[in-house]
Parts: C-alpha cells; structure tokens; sequence
C-alpha cells in the first residue's frame, strides 16, 4: 500500500510542476501569466513602471525595500506595507503619481502606531465627513481623492481636474469641524506626465 501512496504523490508532484507559471499577486490569487488579460506591451509598460516605481522607493528610504510593496496593472498602480508616519505615507504616494504613465494609484499603506479607538473614532468620523462633503459638492471629482485623517490632520491627496477643484477640496476639509491641519497633496491633471493613448 505504502509504494502506490508514493507514486501518487510523485504524479501529482510530477503533474503540477506542468502547468502554468502563476505569480502571487497584491490580492493574494494566483494568476495565470498564460491567461493574463493584458497585451504583451502593456504588460512590459507595467513592469517597467513598477521597476521605476521600487527604486524610487527604494532610493527614497532603503527601509522601505521590505515594508513596502508595490504592483502595476494597466497603468494603475496598487501600493501596501507600513510606515512609520503619515508624511512618509504621502511622500510614497506622491512618488507613485509622479511615475510616468500612472493612471491611478490606490494607497493601502498602513501607519504604524498603539490603537487608541477615541482617537482613531474621531479620525473615522473626520474622514467620512470629508468624503461626504467631496461627493455632495458637484464640482469635485470626489474619486480622484484618497483621504487619510491622523490625529485630527487631513492627509488628502490625488488628482484635480483644474486648481479651483484643488482649491475647493482644501476649503472643504479645512471647514471639518475640530481638523487642526489639512496637508494636501494634489496634483492638477496638466502638471501629470501622463501617456494619452
């Protein structure tokens, strides 16, 4: 009973070494190469910009070569990890945007600190405020903005289609009741060096 155990294993150790090569992707699925829905050239353009993206990262803070991770789909670029505060959150953020040929950039970078849940309460409750005031204001684009509140400071940043829509998010935020700074790191969509297709 024990050899045919054994040559079970073997052939199916054998079999799964024949199929496709998978990488492990920010979402933790793997993801056929074969079956990728992205052409050839634009699965090259988003190599390169990740590669670009990581040494600028990386040239940034050395420290940042294992607490931070980044991938590139379509243009779009995905960012996680952990950071020690929210300039270097930002920081990171900015040089995503400010790599050529990004679409988008979704921060899911986390800020290292103990959980007080009074302060990360009010912080919540800040950031939905924000967020409410941006999408009931018809002159914001409110999804080009990613808001982070700590300690009672509004971290916003993305992509505003004119500097009075830049303007508008600030006056906003900076209206929240009890926000004691607002830093904002919006860039306008002309200073993007963006590829048009």
């Amino acid at each position: 009973m024990k050899p045919k155990v054994l040559i079970f294993i073997f052939i199916t150790l054998f079999l799964s070494g024949c199929t496709g090569v998978s990488s492990k992707g920010i979402f933790g699925t793997g993801v056929s190469v074969a079956l990728d829905p992205r052409s050839l050239g634009t699965q090259i353009d988003d190599s390169i910009m990740q590669k670009n993206l990581s040494a600028r990262i990386l040239l940034e803070d050395k420290k940042y070569f294992l607490s931070i991770k980044s991938k590139v789909l379509d243009g779009r670029i995905f960012l996680t990890g952990k950071v020690d505060g929210p300039e270097e959150k930002l920081q990171i953020t900015k040089l995503a945007w400010e790599t050529e040929g990004a679409r988008s950039v979704r921060n899911d970078i986390k800020i290292k600190e103990k959980f007080d849940f009074k302060q990360s309460a009010k912080d919540v409750l800040i950031t939905s405020q924000l967020r409410t005031a941006l999408i009931l204001n018809k002159e914001i684009k409110a999804t080009n903005y990613q808001i982070d509140t700590y300690k009672k400071k509004i971290y916003v940043y993305g992509i505003a289609l004119t500097s009075d829509e830049k303007d508008l998010v600030v006056n906003e935020a900076k209206e929240i009741l009890d926000v004691e700074d607002v830093i904002a790191s919006i860039l306008i969509v002309d200073d993007l060096r963006i590829q048009k297709n």
